[in-house]
């Protein structure tokens, strides 16, 4: 397969482009899309299918689920995941609920595209991985990418989903440079990635997590400790096949997550494991999550709540060292 580098948010519009191209009812609305005759977007697909949308998110998410209702396919640039949340009636009680109230008979097509985590001094109301509230919500498919490669995958999936979907993105990975397969590409919810193997503990990372649980992986293979990194990829559906057998190889499980403790994906996966897998288990679960607590505009405070690498290494030798004995 022949790839090309670009980056992660290059990749997102990449996909975009291609499912725009390949199906006349793909439209992409937003607040910041569009906004020019020059747009590259609206040269190419025109202004009927690329939409500059008020500055409300009642009214572009409600326009996205009535365009779904009427078999278009649209795309909506949220911006970031904390303004969903003025219209969280369409996003959780209304697009993804008229599939199953109507018995099959309707589909609602949607992509929720927003950012999320940008933990860079943009304080409490900037910087949420809210993710967690939307993982358990009937009919609605959340996917949280952390590779340019999944994110164009996963976008390309979402769009000819016939649910509505939440696409999450980090700020902090939209620069991230990676490898992409040329044209078509789909990633398939549910499935998660072993990024790399390993026997002596599991760990799981979700989103911006996934390239610092990498790197506490191989600080840690210096000392002769190999963990096996797993990326999700997407939260609803969740893969917690992947994750048990894992655990069953090794016997621990370490969990990295930017959300807080009580509203994570590594709440979610801690409870699957710990119930369908205690027996394989030779140490306690730990998680190495956000605090509970507001994100501070200092940024000390700021890497105090988050977690970082350091963490993910010193849960990790925990778990080793609380069986004394390694795989």
């Amino acid at each position: 397969m022949s790839t090309h580098e670009t980056t992660y948010i290059g990749a997102v519009m990449e996909a975009i482009d291609l499912e725009m191209a390949r199906d006349e009812r793909v439209l992409l609305l937003g607040q910041s899309v569009g906004g020019r005759p020059d747009d590259p977007f609206v040269q190419r697909y025109g202004e009927n299918r690329v939409r500059v949308t008020p500055i409300s998110e009642t009214a572009e998410i409600g326009m996205a689920v009535g365009a779904a209702l009427a078999g278009m396919r649209p795309v909506v640039d949220a911006t970031m995941a904390e303004f969903l949340l003025v219209a969280m009636d369409q996003v959780v009680n209304e697009g993804n609920r008229f599939h199953h109230m109507s018995g099959g008979r309707v589909r609602v097509p949607m992509v929720l595209k927003a950012g999320y985590g940008f933990t860079a001094g943009w304080a409490g109301q900037h910087t949420g991985s809210i993710y967690g509230m939307f993982m358990g919500v009937p009919g609605l498919k959340v996917a949280l990418p952390s590779t340019p490669a999944d994110a164009k995958g996963l976008m390309a999936s979402a769009i000819r989903d016939d649910n509505p979907v939440l696409f999450l993105h980090h700020y902090l990975l939209t620069l991230d440079r990676g490898e992409v397969p040329d044209g078509e590409h789909l990633v398939p919810f549910g499935q998660a990635v072993i990024r790399r193997p390993g026997a002596d503990v599991t760990l799981v990372a979700t989103g911006w997590t996934v390239p610092m649980a990498l790197a506490a992986a191989a600080t840690l293979a210096a000392d002769g400790i190999e963990a096996e990194v797993i990326d999700p990829r997407t939260i609803a559906p969740l893969d917690t096949a992947t994750v048990l057998a894992s655990v069953r190889r090794t016997g621990r499980l370490v969990l990295v997550d930017q959300a807080t403790r009580h509203a994570s994906v590594s709440a979610v996966l801690a409870a699957e494991v710990a119930e369908a897998g205690f027996d394989a288990l030779r140490a306690p679960i730990v998680q190495v999550t956000g605090l509970d607590a507001g994100i501070a505009y200092s940024r000390p405070m700021e890497e105090h709540v988050l977690p970082d690498e350091a963490k993910v290494v010193a849960a990790v030798r925990r778990v080793v060292e609380y069986s004394g004995t390694r795989v």
